[in-house]
C-alpha cells in the first residue's frame, strides 16, 4: 500500500475553502449556456474537464484510486487524456488550428493555451499539490468571467494569462528550483520504493499518459532475475561515480543526484536509487514541466510518461510566447535567484544528473502550423539574453566544474517484435571491454594528435565535406586535443572527441537521416565557415521556408547561427551492427548513435562551465581542446559565451567515406576509408561491420 504523498498537506489545508469555491463554481458553469457562441461549448468543455479534476482530486486524497482495479485505472487514464488523443485532436480546443478556427488567430491562441494550462492540473491533483490546482481554476473562472462579456476582449485574457505566470513566479520558480534539489519533495521516490512494481497499477499512481510501452517495459522488467536488474543499474551508478574521478571532483561533499527516467523502467530505478544510497546519495525525481513556465521547448526534462500526442506537445511548446516580455524574464530572474539563495546549501551537495533514455518510438515529424505561438523577433533577443543570464546565475550557485552526470539508453516495446532481443543487445553494447576500446581509441588519438586538421568525407548519397581544424598543441608528449571516451558519463563507451578549432572549420555536412531531439530530419545539411553554420536545409517539407524555420527552432533554437563544439569519431562498430541487424538504425539515440560514426556537435563545447577543469586520459596526457572563440567570452561577455545547446549529429558508416589526418608536413593519415577501419591497431574494430 502506497502512502498518500502528503508534502503539501500543511499548505493544502489553507487552501480548501478556496479550492472548494472554485470547484463548485466550475460544476455550476457546466449546466451555464449562456454565453454567446462561439464560447460557450469551450466554457462547457474546460469546465467539465476541471470537475474530473476535482473527482479524480478526491480519489486520490482519499486513497481510493490506489484500491481500484487496473481496468478502471486505465479508464480513468484515457478519460484523462482522451481529448488530446490523436483520433480526437482534430476537432479538440487543445488543437491550435481547430481554436483558431472557431475564435480567430489571437483569440484562439489564447483559449487554446489557457486550456492547455489546466490540463497540467492532471499532475497536481496526483501530486495533490492544491496551490497549483486552485490558482488554475481561479484563471480559468476569470477568463469566463471575461468571456460573459458583450464583446469579450482577447487582451483583456492575454493581461489575465500575463498576470498568472508573472504573480505566481515566486511559487512556480521556487518549487521548480526545490524539486531539482531537495529529497524531501519525494512523491515519485515514494511509489518506485513503496509499490509492488509486479502489480503494474502502480503505473497509473504517477498522473501520467500511459501507453503499451510503458506496460509492456514495466512487464519485461519484471521476468528478469534481480541480479540482472542489479547489474543494469550499477553500469548506470557507477559511470555516475566514475565521472567524478575522471573530473577530479570530491564527491564524498555530495548529497543528491537528479535521477531522469520515462515510466516503465521503476525496477532499474528502484535498484539505483539503492546503490546511491550506498555512495551516500539521496535521490531527487521531478515531473517533466506540464505549464506554461516550465515546460521547455527543447523537450521533456524529468520524469515522465508517454506522449498522448507528440503534435500536440509540439503545438503548445512555446506557448509563453504569448506573454513573454523583458518584464516577466526579469521577474523570473529575481525569483530564481531567490531560490537559490534561500536553498544554497542543497544547492552545493547536488552531484548532477543520472539519466535513463529511452529509444524506439517511431519518429515523428510535426506538422508545423502557422496558427502556434511563436516569439517576435524583439521576444526572441529577449528570450535568448533571458536563457543565457538563467544559465549563468545556474552556473553561480551549481558551478558546473563541481557536478557531473552520466547517461544510458534502452529500447521500448514500439521498437518491434524483436524488443527483447534488441533489449539484450543494448545491454551488451552497454558493457563493452573498456580496456581493449581505450588501446584502441588510444592509437586513433596519437594519430589524430600528429595533424593540424582532419577531413570527413561521405558515399553512398551522403555529401559531407568538411575539414576540421585542430587546436594547437605547445607540449606533445604531455597534451593531447582528443579525449578517450569510455563508459563513464557517456554511456555506452566507444568515441575520441574534440572541440574544434573554429577557424579553419571549413565545409558541408550531410546526413540522409537523423532522428535529434526526438525529432525526424531528411537530407539534414549544414554549412559551416570558420566553425560556425552560415547556412541549413532539410527535405522534411515541400518549402524551403518551412524547412529552414524547422531546423532554425529545433536545431539552432532560434539563434542566427551556431558554433561546431565538438568533433568526435565513434568506434561502437558493435552497437552500428546491432543497428543494422535489427533495421533500428535510424531509431538509436543519439547517445548511441554517436557512437557509430563520426559525430560533429552544435552549439557549446563538452566542457560547458567545465574549461577550468584539468582532465587526463588513461596514457596520462592533458585534454587541452576545451575551449573555442565563443567559451573563451565567459572572462568579459558571459552572456554571449553560452548558447545553452549541444545537438550531435552523427554520419553512420554506411555513408562515411574517408576520415582522413591532414598531418603538419604534408601527410595524410588515413583512419578510415570507404567506411572501414584503415589505421594500423584498429582493424578489430571491422570485425562487427563484416
Amino acid at each position: 500500500m502506497i502512502k498518500v504523498y502528503d508534502y503539501y498537506q500543511e499548505e493544502n489545508k489553507a487552501l480548501e475553502e478556496r479550492f472548494t469555491l472554485a470547484s463548485e463554481r466550475i460544476y455550476e458553469i457546466q449546466n451555464e449556456a449562456e454565453l454567446c457562441a462561439p464560447y460557450a461549448s469551450y466554457v462547457t468543455m474546460v469546465a467539465s474537464f476541471l470537475s474530473e479534476i476535482t473527482d479524480t482530486w478526491n480519489c486520490v486524497a482519499t486513497g481510493s484510486i490506489y484500491h481500484m482495479p487496473l481496468e478502471q485505472l486505465q479508464q480513468l487514464n484515457h478519460s484523462l487524456y482522451a481529448d488530446i488523443l490523436p483520433e480526437h485532436y482534430a476537432e479538440s480546443y487543445a488543437n491550435p488550428d481547430y481554436a483558431c478556427n472557431v475564435f480567430g488567430l489571437e483569440m484562439g491562441q489564447l483559449l487554446c493555451a489557457l486550456y492547455a494550462e489546466m490540463r497540467g492540473c492532471i499532475a497536481y491533483v496526483f501530486e495533490q499539490h492544491l496551490q497549483y490546482v486552485t490558482m488554475a481554476m481561479e484563471l480559468f473562472l476569470e477568463v469566463y468571467s471575461i468571456l460573459e462579456q458583450e464583446d469579450p476582449s482577447a487582451e483583456e485574457i492575454r493581461h489575465a494569462l500575463y498576470y498568472y505566470c508573472f504573480d505566481y513566479a515566486d511559487i512556480t520558480i521556487a518549487d521548480r528550483t526545490r524539486s531539482l534539489l531537495d529529497p524531501r519533495m519525494a512523491f515519485a521516490k515514494n511509489i518506485i520504493m513503496q509499490a509492488d512494481l509486479t502489480d503494474l497499477r502502480y503505473l497509473y499512481y504517477f498522473g501520467e499518459y500511459i501507453s503499451e510501452n510503458e506496460l509492456e517495459t514495466a512487464s519485461h522488467l519484471n521476468t528478469l532475475s534481480q541480479a540482472k536488474i542489479q547489474a543494469m543499474a550499477a553500469t548506470y551508478t557507477e559511470g555516475f561515480r566514475k565521472g567524478f574521478e575522471l573530473y577530479n571532483i570530491d564527491l564524498s561533499a555530495k548529497k543528491t543526484v537528479n535521477i531522469r527516467f520515462s515510466l516503465g523502467f521503476e525496477q532499474i530505478v528502484r535498484a539505483a536509487i539503492r546503490q546511491f544510497a550506498q555512495m551516500d546519495l539521496d535521490c531527487c525525481i521531478y515531473r517533466a514541466g506540464v505549464s506554461m513556465t516550465t515546460r521547455s521547448a527543447r523537450g521533456r526534462i524529468g520524469y515522465f510518461g508517454a506522449s498522448a500526442n507528440k503534435q500536440y506537445d509540439y503545438d503548445h511548446r512555446m506557448d509563453n510566447a504569448l506573454i513573454f516580455d523583458k518584464a516577466y524574464a526579469d521577474r523570473c530572474l529575481t525569483e530564481q535567484r531567490s531560490a537559490y539563495q534561500d536553498m544554497k546549501d542543497l544547492a552545493a551537495t547536488y552531484a548532477g544528473p543520472a539519466v535513463i533514455e529511452t529509444f524506439g518510438e517511431h519518429p515523428f515529424i510535426p506538422e508545423n502550423k502557422s496558427t502556434t505561438p511563436k516569439d517576435s523577433d524583439k521576444q526572441r533577443s529577449k528570450r535568448l539574453d533571458y536563457q543565457a543570464a538563467s544559465t549563468e546565475l545556474t552556473n553561480e550557485f551549481i558551478p558546473g566544474d563541481q557536478v557531473s552526470f552520466t547517461i544510458i539508453a534502452f529500447p521500448v516495446p514500439e521498437i518491434g517484435q524483436n524488443f527483447t532481443d534488441i533489449f539484450d543487445a543494448t545491454i551488451r553494447v552497454n558493457t563493452l571491454d573498456q580496456e581493449r576500446y581505450e588501446q584502441i581509441q588510444t592509437t586513433i588519438i596519437e594519430a589524430l594528435d600528429s595533424g593540424e586538421s582532419v577531413t570527413v568525407t561521405g558515399r553512398n548519397g551522403n555529401h559531407t565535406n568538411i575539414t576540421v581544424a585542430l587546436t594547437p598543441m605547445t607540449d606533445p608528449a604531455r597534451q593531447t586535443r582528443f579525449e578517450n571516451c569510455l563508459a563513464d558519463v557517456n554511456i555506452p563507451l566507444g568515441e575520441v572527441f574534440t572541440s574544434p578549432k573554429l577557424k579553419g572549420t571549413n565545409g558541408i555536412l550531410h546526413v540522409t537521416k537523423s532522428f535529434l531531439n526526438g525529432l525526424k530530419y531528411e537530407n539534414i545539411c549544414l554549412t559551416f565557415q570558420d566553425g560556425v553554420v552560415t547556412d541549413y536545409e532539410c527535405s522534411n517539407y515541400d518549402s524551403e521556408e518551412q524547412n529552414k524555420k524547422y531546423i532554425f527552432e529545433n536545431l539552432l533554437f532560434q539563434h542566427k547561427t551556431l558554433p561546431m563544439g565538438e568533433f568526435a569519431i565513434g568506434t561502437n562498430t558493435t552497437a552500428y551492427a546491432m543497428g543494422q541487424q535489427f533495421g533500428i538504425s535510424h531509431l538509436l539515440p543519439i547517445l548511441i548513435e554517436e557512437k557509430t560514426g563520426p559525430h560533429f556537435a552544435i552549439g557549446d563545447t563538452c566542457f560547458s562551465h567545465e574549461e577550468e577543469l584539468r582532465t587526463y586520459n588513461p596514457d596520462g596526457k592533458e585534454m587541452i581542446a576545451k575551449e573555442n572563440d565563443y567559451s573563451l567570452l565567459r572572462h568579459t561577455d558571459s552572456r554571449h559565451a553560452y548558447f545553452g545547446c549541444h545537438t550531435d549529429i552523427t554520419i553512420p558508416y554506411h555513408e562515411l567515406g574517408d576520415i582522413i589526418v591532414n598531418g603538419r608536413d604534408g601527410r595524410k593519415i588515413p583512419i578510415i576509408k570507404e567506411g572501414r577501419f584503415v589505421l594500423p591497431g584498429t582493424e578489430t574494430l571491422n570485425e562487427p561491420l563484416r
